[in-house]
């Protein structure tokens, strides 16, 4: 009789192929330690390292928001941290950075990223919630108000990068949407409950769609047919609806639909009306705005502090990224930054 056979080394890991599944193995820059030449070439290439975020207009932020040492700096949607990298080291010696953000998934990596830069115990604080409670937080953390408050709104190129999330529709991923994925509902049952004219109103107010009422028939009657459960059905379904001009046409649904999911409309509006109040006097407040109706909320609200005593001088224009940034970073394009001073006495 023989005995027992010997033990075998487990079987190594296959190798993925050169089109591997997974957004992890495919994406060498998600671990920039080990794969520092590829960040440097695909920065070089004027894009974004999948899985990080380029920071948009951070010298002109900075020149807006004019932070100081021992001042409170307030990032109202961290994401990745660049901003709030630059404002918590512009406010030490002895300020304070009080950031907030709704990805559960992003911001203990964000938090993370700024506690190794080794400010003093007590100086950043970060908090998982929505902007449009910012009151709330600043009533615990800084009563007096903040020097300087930053939302830079709409989505980070992580959430965007990674297919499990459901926000873009370049590779395939559940359609989901959310900020929050053990929140709300995704974009696939938010289409199940929606009628055409519904359907129809959002692609007009949230991306300004031109073909709003024709591509919502079309997507409510090929999800009845089979329900859109992926970006790649979905995506398809607007191609073939909008032909040559099928990918701006596939943005702006996925943009009314992530809009939607998440509510941020409604958070703009109640961040946007807490904001006087979160401020000093002379205090600042700068926003970074991705489209049309973020922008229209932003300068609206502006505009009526300003008019009601609020604030003491707002942007008269938006500004934009550089000819140089926009093409060191595609995604600077379409940005806007406006910005407000609280009134009273600096």
């Amino acid at each position: 009789m023989t005995g027992p056979a010997p033990d075998r080394p487990g079987r190594r890991p296959r190798y993925p192929g050169k089109n591997p599944r997974r957004f992890a193995e495919k994406y060498k820059e998600l671990q920039p330690d080990r794969y520092a030449d590829d960040v440097a070439r695909v920065l070089a290439a004027g894009k974004t390292p999948a899985g990080t975020h380029r920071p948009i207009l951070v010298r002109e932020v900075l020149g807006v928001l004019a932070p100081g040492a021992g001042e409170v700096a307030v990032d109202a949607t961290l994401g990745f941290g660049g901003h709030a990298r630059e404002l918590l080291l512009a406010v030490q010696p002895g300020g304070r950075l009080l950031a907030v953000d709704a990805d559960p998934i992003e911001l203990p990596r964000a938090e993370a990223r700024l506690l190794a830069l080794g400010t003093p115990p007590g100086s950043v604080v970060v908090r998982r919630m929505n902007h449009a409670g910012l009151a709330a937080f600043l009533a615990a953390e800084a009563p007096g108000g903040a020097d300087m408050v930053l939302a830079d709104l709409g989505l980070s190129s992580m959430q965007v990068d990674d297919p499990a999330r459901g926000f873009t529709f370049k590779a395939d991923g559940p359609l989901d949407m959310r900020m929050n994925p053990a929140k709300g509902q995704p974009a696939s049952i938010l289409l199940a409950k929606l009628s055409i004219p519904g359907l129809a109103r959002l692609l007009s107010e949230n991306a300004d769609e031109p073909d709003a009422y024709g591509l919502a028939d079309a997507i409510l009657v090929a999800h009845a047919r089979k329900p859109l459960e992926t970006t790649r059905s979905l995506a398809e379904v607007v191609r073939a609806r909008s032909g040559r001009v099928g990918d701006d046409a596939v943005r702006r649904v996925f943009q009314a639909l992530r809009i939607a999911v998440n509510d941020e409309f409604k958070s703009l509006d109640a961040f946007l009306r807490s904001l006087p109040a979160c401020l000093k006097p002379g205090g600042r407040v700068a926003i970074l705005s991705f489209h049309s109706g973020e922008d229209r909320r932003v300068k609206a609200a502006f505009k009526e502090g300003l008019d009601a005593g609020q604030y003491a001088s707002i942007a008269p224009e938006p500004i934009r990224a550089t000819v140089e940034e926009v093409r060191a970073n595609p995604r600077s394009k379409s940005a806007k930054l406006r910005y407000a001073v609280r009134g009273g006495p600096p």
